[in-house]
């Protein structure tokens, strides 16, 4: 069908069309106004807000702890990265020092999440450029990971495990003999995976010299994340700003320097490589016993065994699950690298037991405003390359 519409007069004028907000390839509610000249993009034009939730003001009127589930549904796909910063945010705020036991769970659980992101990822940019099994084995893997997260924290997806000061609950017997079950066979999975694609002739036409990206223009527009390490930059925040103890973990940071939606398909692929080698060290490192929460009296509830002995003890639960915490008057800023670029969480105290106010800087929301720049001069089948190697949820974007 053409896409360039004549005038009376015979004159070629451009054609304006709506990409989504509903179309699979736009991965989620996203609609692109687009301008095209023929099978040519002139302009785009990224519309959002078709999934606005409010979760920032909503957080204004609820506890600290209670907050906790809404970050899950910023990004569904790795709520636990989200999780982890909101966490990270309010323990310095308050300051929290989280038991090493923790931490190393935290970065463990963390990582594992993150490989189920960038499997939904490749699963989803495969099918969009006709990859029908890459799709089909990626979900079997990320199957997976998700009966190992059900099974230590009680959900699939929204899980909420992370907790102020430490995990929700002490996991159960045997759950690192599952994850190093996962881990041993995966490696192979990801070859099966590069057998498929990265020699491929098609998926190269299909991506290579696709959505270049160059180092300037990706900084000038603060990408971060695969989106900026596939145009040559080395930043990872778990490098240049350790958190959660990732300071001792040794892992490298994948770079590409083409820019193009084939290096950030590297990035990608090779993270997944990272992250089985940081879960593998975190089982290490992990000790079989010892605390999964902070001690702090006031701003972390006691132990069940505490809380059932001691009336001090029944006392502090009481009051922290009714009242919930006040930590005193600042404003702090923590930032972790998610699956899809930079996660910051901005908390401002008041004193009083709700947040005054919560600003998350979500890297989706940033990195999609590069689509522009991707698609323009180019033909409207890379439009749908495009969105998907930027890795977009609109959980983050319409938070």
């Amino acid at each position: 069908m053409s896409t360039t519409v004549q005038t009376a007069s015979g004159e070629a004028k451009t054609m304006v069309l709506n990409m989504g907000p509903q179309h699979p390839s736009t991965h989620g509610v996203l609609r692109v106004i687009l301008e095209l000249d023929g099978e040519i993009v002139i302009k785009a034009e990224p519309v959002i807000g078709y999934l606005h939730t409010g979760i920032e003001k909503n957080c204004e009127k609820l506890t600290y702890s209670q907050c906790i589930p809404l970050t899950d549904r910023i990004d569904y796909l790795a709520n636990l990265s989200n999780n982890l910063g909101y966490c990270l945010a309010v323990e310095k705020l308050a300051d929290i020092e989280v038991p090493k036991r923790a931490q190393y769970i935290r970065v463990l659980l963390t990582e594992i999440t993150r490989i189920a992101s960038h499997l939904v990822w490749l699963g989803t940019h495969a099918i969009d450029l006709g990859a029908m099994s890459v799709f089909l084995y990626c979900f079997r893997e990320r199957e997976e990971i998700l009966k190992i997260l059900e099974a230590i924290s009680g959900q699939r997806m929204m899980t909420s495990y992370f907790r102020i000061g430490g995990l929700a609950l002490e996991p159960p017997p045997g759950y690192l003999d599952w994850i190093s079950k996962f881990l041993d066979t995966f490696p192979g999975h990801l070859a099966e995976y590069e057998d498929l694609l990265t020699e491929n002739p098609i998926w190269k036409l299909r991506t290579q010299g696709v959505g270049v990206l160059k180092l300037d223009d990706a900084i000038a527009m603060a990408v971060s994340g695969p989106s900026l390490r596939g145009s040559g930059s080395d930043y990872d925040i778990r490098k240049y700003f350790p958190y959660s103890s990732y300071e001792d973990f040794d892992f490298k940071v994948q770079t590409q320097t083409a820019g193009d939606v084939y290096a950030r398909y590297l990035v990608r692929l090779g993270e997944m490589r990272e992250s089985v080698k940081i879960c593998r060290q975190a089982i290490q490192k992990i000790p079989p016993q010892g605390p999964f929460r902070a001690e702090v009296r006031g701003l972390v509830p006691p132990s069940r065994e505490e809380m059932k002995t001691s009336i001090e003890g029944l006392i502090y639960h009481f009051k922290i699950w009714t009242e919930g915490i006040t930590p005193a008057p600042g404003q702090v800023y923590q930032a972790i690298e998610s699956p899809r670029g930079e996660l910051g969480f901005f908390v401002c105290s008041d004193g009083s037991n709700r947040p005054y106010r919560v600003k998350v800087r979500a890297p989706s929301f940033v990195n999609l405003q590069a689509l522009p720049h991707l698609v323009v001069g180019k033909l409207i089948a890379d439009v749908v390359a495009s969105i998907g190697t930027i890795d977009i949820v609109l959980g983050e974007v319409d938070r």
